[in-house]
């Protein structure tokens, strides 16, 4: 019994037996995303022309292109986040290896100017 509850748990939920929505980044907001696109396009059309069938197209389209609108920006802010937090951590393993030695940028002594009224 708790085997088959951990293999329900590790499958999750797939759209059309390919698109896993559980373990996809971004799948599950962007199907939302599509979802709510969807209906009020297809609403508007629908209140606008009063065509069921074309008012189905425009809703689907909106689907369409509301999810994929959504699914690439959040994928491509997500590749901008890892990259930042990769240069972050490079810069912080640099500084724990340069730290104290002459190669360290941040704490190099600060050459002490002669004062002018001092002998």
């Amino acid at each position: 019994m708790a085997g088959e509850e951990e293999s329900d748990k590790k499958n999750g939920f797939k759209v059309l037996g390919i698109l896993d929505v559980q373990n996809t980044p971004c799948a599950r907001e962007a199907l939302l995303h599509g979802s709510g696109g969807s209906l009020a396009a297809g609403l508007l059309h629908f209140l606008a022309t009063s065509r069921v069938k074309r008012s189905f197209d425009v809703g689907f389209a909106g689907f369409m292109l509301t999810t994929l609108g959504s699914w690439f920006y959040c994928r491509i802010t997500n590749a901008q986040l890892r990259m930042q937090q990769r240069l972050i951590q490079d810069g912080i393993k640099n500084k724990v290896m340069y730290e104290g030695t002459s190669l360290d940028t941040i704490s190099k002594p600060k050459e002490q100017e002669p004062c002018p009224s001092c002998p």
